[in-house]
């Protein structure tokens, strides 16, 4: 059974920093695009930033800047850098990825890491 399990949110004051990490297992053959997703209370979960497998990096506009994302295809682990928080960042953040495993593409994601900023 292939799973990602995230870790590193909490809270922090506005300004501060997290760093967020996902770790992929299982019986995975490859890897394709990770990334990270964010869901405020009574908003729709919205894309953060991705990472494909070759570096090719992209970001949301609100956080461009401030966030950075980074993958290790050798350790199946990608991870966000959060700077310059700030309230409007808080959110659960889910890592997701596209997996082939068992000759099949899955579309996996974490459980979810709670980021709390106080202004």
């Amino acid at each position: 059974q292939v799973q990602l399990v995230e870790s590193g949110g909490g809270l922090v004051q506005g300004g501060g920093s997290l760093r967020l990490s996902c770790a992929a297992s299982g019986s995975i053959f490859s890897i394709g695009t990770m990334g990270w997703y964010r869901q405020a209370p009574g908003k729709q979960r919205e894309l953060v930033a991705t990472a494909t497998s070759g570096g090719i990096t992209n970001y949301a506009d609100s956080v461009k800047g401030r966030f950075t994302i980074s993958r290790d295809n050798a350790k199946n682990t990608v991870n966000l850098q959060l700077n310059s928080l700030k309230p409007e960042d808080t959110a659960v953040y889910y890592c997701k990825a596209r997996v082939l495993a068992d000759g099949r593409y899955l579309e996996i994601w974490g459980q979810g890491t709670l980021v709390t900023v106080s202004s």
